[in-house]
């Protein structure tokens, strides 16, 4: 047996039909650069994350780019993040030449909410929480923070969409919330794109002009805008998978929950997962003592893992000028040098779940 880390085209062949009618619905319309179809994928996620507004754009780091001009971030001021993230949620403030300011991660892979205060200043303007691998942080402990200091509240959910805190679907805690759907995500496009949610229809206003060239009306270019619209065969390839990431998702939670029960390997750490979450499960990361060995022994017995994020935001190359140095953060650091994902899709089958497990526990660390 040969278990891959992901396989797209085993949920491809599930909507086939649906997705090829819904293509050529877009090129019947010849609606290719936003229009109905995006439309209606707009208001639908909107619903789905119980939120008054959804606004589609060409990808998750736009998204966070247009997030912080709207809010009037810009040079000078500093934006409090996770180090224990992908780098687009650096990216956001860096575009609008702010500054990131990391803080490191707690137990659970998330922001430290204990480590967030000590890095405000009065240049603080925001603070970024990202939903890690699809588990909700501890947005009340954040929000709190942020209240208290008088700053805005972001929630980066590029890996979280359909993911719940305290029996609530999140995406509208914060001013705004970022979503990816970059094609190997829970809801993924075929291709690049990305969407806000908001409740408040001022952010939803700019942000509508600030994707669409600066323009609500066509060519009258109220502000400088960009080039950033989801397009119409995103729009509705998404709207066709919408109504099955509940399902989807839930599966990806059913093969978590084996995975946490079922592996018994002293060698493999499980994450933690916190009670008040309802996870998407993006990705399913332990941490083993010699990650290399670990992913060369699984590839040899037909399993195939993966390392996300094996370099912490503040030691990337790109971020050297802001002076941070190996062991400012070292529970991210750990993680990044331990970290594995295993096999989680929603179609992998019980039979392949219960392969991964046997082999998993019959890993021999070195």
């Amino acid at each position: 047996m040969n278990i891959p880390f992901l396989d797209l085209k085993r949920q491809y062949h599930t909507i086939a039909d649906d997705v090829k009618v819904a293509l050529q619905n877009v090129i019947d319309k010849t609606a290719f650069a936003g229009g109905p179809f995006t439309a209606a994928f707009e208001d639908n996620f909107a619903k789905f994350c119980n939120t008054k507004y959804a606004i589609g754009c060409n990808s998750g780091t736009s998204a966070l780019h247009l997030a912080m001009i709207a809010l009037g971030i810009g040079e000078g001021d500093e934006v409090i993040l996770p180090a224990n993230t992908f780098i687009a949620t650096a990216w956001g403030p860096s575009y609008v030449n702010a500054t990131p300011v990391f803080v490191d991660c707690d137990e659970y892979f998330n922001i430290d909410i204990t480590k967030i205060e000590a890095a405000i200043t009065p240049k603080t303007k925001c603070i970024i929480g990202v939903h890690l691998y699809g588990q909700p942080f501890d947005i009340d402990g954040v929000k709190a923070i942020a209240e208290k200091h008088n700053l805005h509240f972001i929630e980066d959910a590029a890996q979280a969409a359909g993911a719940k805190y305290k029996n609530e679907v999140i995406g509208g805690f914060g001013a705004m919330a970022c979503y990816s759907f970059y094609p190997g995500k829970n809801l993924g496009a075929y291709g690049e794109g990305g969407a806000l949610t908001t409740n408040n229809e001022a952010y939803r206003n700019h942000i509508n002009k600030l994707r669409n060239h600066g323009c609500e009306k066509r060519y009258h270019h109220d502000i400088v805008g960009y080039n950033m619209r989801l397009d119409g065969f995103q729009g509705a390839i998404l709207d066709v998978k919408l109504p099955h990431l509940n399902n989807w998702n839930a599966r990806r939670r059913e093969i978590a929950d084996r995975y946490a029960n079922e592996i018994k390997n002293e060698a493999i750490k499980l994450p933690k997962i916190h009670s008040f979450s309802e996870s998407t499960f993006h990705l399913y990361v332990v941490t083993v003592p010699d990650r290399e060995h670990f992913i060369a022994a699984m590839k040899e017995q037909g399993v195939g893992c993966a390392q996300h994020y094996p370099i912490p935001c503040h030691l990337q190359k790109a971020y050297a000028h802001l002076n941070y140095k190996k062991g400012d953060f070292p529970k991210s650091e750990y993680l990044a040098s331990h970290c594995v994902s295993l096999p989680m899709f929603a179609e992998l089958t019980d039979e392949e779940v219960n392969f991964v497990i046997e082999k998993i526990n019959a890993y021999n660390p070195v």
